[in-house]
């Protein structure tokens, strides 16, 4: 839990009651964050997260944001490349595991 949890709006993916996936976004400004973004690993590839991000990017949009970004684990890189995102600024690490800041402009991002 986060103290700006109440101020977000929170994706859940399930089946057969069984959630399957999680992700949060926050607007302020017209810059809108996803964090807490989690599949369970029985449940990874098979496209569950990319319809969750694709509901977060719509949502974005509607909140009327001009840019949506994320901490992301260099590890999932090429997933965040393949909608449009790319890397800004340094590299930095989370324990030992190292992340990059991932952008999206959303007048012309792609869905996947």
């Amino acid at each position: 839990m986060l103290a700006e949890d109440a101020d977000g709006y929170h994706f859940g993916a399930f089946r057969e009651n069984e959630l399957l996936a999680v992700i949060s976004l926050f607007e302020k400004d017209g810059i809108a964050r996803f964090r807490k973004f989690a599949t369970r690993p029985d449940a990874q590839r098979q496209g569950i997260g990319s319809h969750l991000l694709n509901q977060v990017i719509d949502k974005a949009r509607q909140l009327g944001a001009d840019k949506l970004w994320c901490d992301a684990r260099l590890s999932a890189a090429a997933f965040y490349q393949r909608f449009g995102m790319e890397p800004e600024g340094e590299v930095f690490f989370k324990d030992e595991i190292p992340y990059a800041k991932y952008v999206l402009p959303l007048s012309n991002s792609p869905t996947v």
